[in-house]
């Protein structure tokens, strides 16, 4: 089953899913950048948000017809990270080791198992973060009205903590998404950042605790969404709490200060020295040639590989900041490269870009799956390249990268030296 959101509401596909049963999951894609806080509320500038949200992708998983749990299309742990603070253990994620189930469908869901296996988080624990995700994943598809879908059958993630009946649970968020738009324009996003503005009126007006509650969240830097998994609330209550006082304009809403959301902030990797390192992997001769060009014209220290089989020993070598790969190769697809590269702890955090067609939602999908962190769809010009690329690694100067480019190069002649086969084209 697939389509869009204009022939069929997520509510019914829901509703479809549960009538009949079904184990599979349901992936979902915003069209053009829109995400579910640009419907929850008519916002006044839909580019603004469109260059402040970054996710576009959900997916949800189903065990005969009730949901086992639901990812927000975000490949880091900073969802994750954020839902165990409340119990003091976000810390023990950086010693979590690479997991060795749901790596390839559910990244998130597998280091959520180990931290469980290791007795860090409790099964009583497991299952509030994962009623959690699915509450907060459904807030936002709920109110989206604008995308595609797809709905596959397959055998069920493995293995389940808990499972949540969809019906209950539609109707009870249904209702928050409605309540949610009386809050425009005043709050037009769970993303938006609350920050005190006139603390005298506020400690003035409320009791000594809840005012010490919200100094302490409302900092300009922690988002609504964020407060409401830190204090183990669902959203709408959350804003439903401050709504009052920024009526009253005590308290005012900042979107993040960039153009990345903090998760990609937390997969790139900016080298505050030096020059970034780019490896591209197509086995088309002419495209290589083409970005390769294109990317050292900009600075940036780039290593164009047409031979995917041998990619991934330069890659191991020179750990790039950047990978950039594209899906359909002999030998060696982008998916498994990709799902190699996610299964090393040197890669973890590495951005990965998958290339693909431009009727390509399911290779998306798939994509997403794998952990790749993000795509750009073929054919694509210079300036998409270069902005997708200053998205991830930032922008470069050209006159530090002669270095690092010929450090590259050399690498690529040696391994070409083994092979010939890996020579540049």
């Amino acid at each position: 089953m697939q389509g869009t959101l204009s022939e069929i509401d997520i509510r019914s596909i829901l509703q479809l899913i549960e009538l009949g049963q079904r184990t599979g999951y349901l992936e979902v894609e915003a069209f053009g950048g829109e995400n579910a806080t640009r419907t929850l509320g008519s916002i006044g500038s839909s580019r603004d948000l469109k260059t402040r949200s970054q996710e576009q992708f959900w997916i949800v998983f189903f065990l005969n017809g009730q949901i086992a749990y639901a990812a927000n299309g975000d490949n880091s742990l900073s969802r994750l990270r954020d839902y165990v603070r409340r119990y003091k253990v976000d810390a023990a994620l950086d010693n979590v080791s690479v997991p060795s189930i749901a790596t390839l469908n559910a990244p998130e869901y597998g280091y959520l198992w180990n931290l469980l296996e290791t007795h860090i988080v409790t099964p009583a624990q497991g299952r509030s973060i994962i009623q959690s995700m699915v509450r907060e994943t459904l807030f936002d598809l709920l109110g989206l009205r604008n995308g595609s879908f797809i709905f596959e059958i397959g055998p069920a993630l493995e293995p389940q903590l808990t499972t949540l009946e969809i019906g209950p649970l539609v109707t009870h968020i249904m209702k928050q998404v409605q309540e949610w738009k009386q809050f425009h324009p005043h709050i037009q996003s769970p993303d938006q950042c609350p920050i005190i503005v006139d603390t005298a009126q506020l400690r003035q007006k409320l009791p000594e605790n809840t005012f010490k509650i919200l100094e302490h969240w409302a900092d300009g830097k922690t988002s609504i969404r964020q407060m409401a998994r830190y204090l183990n609330r669902e959203i709408l209550p959350v804003a439903r709490a401050i709504y009052p006082y920024i009526q009253q304009g005590w308290v005012q809403l900042l979107y993040p200060t960039t153009g990345a959301t903090a998760s990609n902030r937390e997969l790139t990797s900016y080298p505050e020295t030096g020059v970034p390192r780019i490896v591209f992997i197509d086995d088309g001769i002419a495209t290589c040639k083409a970005v390769e060009y294109t990317l050292k014209q900009y600075g940036y220290a780039v290593a164009a590989i047409n031979n995917p089989l041998k990619a991934l020993s330069l890659v191991f070598q020179i750990k790039p900041d950047l990978i950039l790969c594209d899906i359909a190769m002999p030998d060696l697809d982008g998916f498994e490269i990709c799902a190699m590269l996610r299964r090393s702890t040197a890669f973890r955090q590495t951005p990965i870009v998958m290339l693909t067609g431009k009727d390509g939602f399911i290779d998306r999908v798939k994509a997403r799956m794998v952990g790749a962190t993000d795509y750009l769809t073929k054919p694509f010009g210079d300036s998409e390249l270069l902005m997708l690329v200053e998205k991830y690694v930032g922008p470069c100067n050209p006159n530090l990268s002669q270095k690092t480019q010929l450090s590259l190069d050399a690498l690529e002649e040696e391994i070409a030296e083994i092979d010939p086969s890996t020579a540049k084209p």
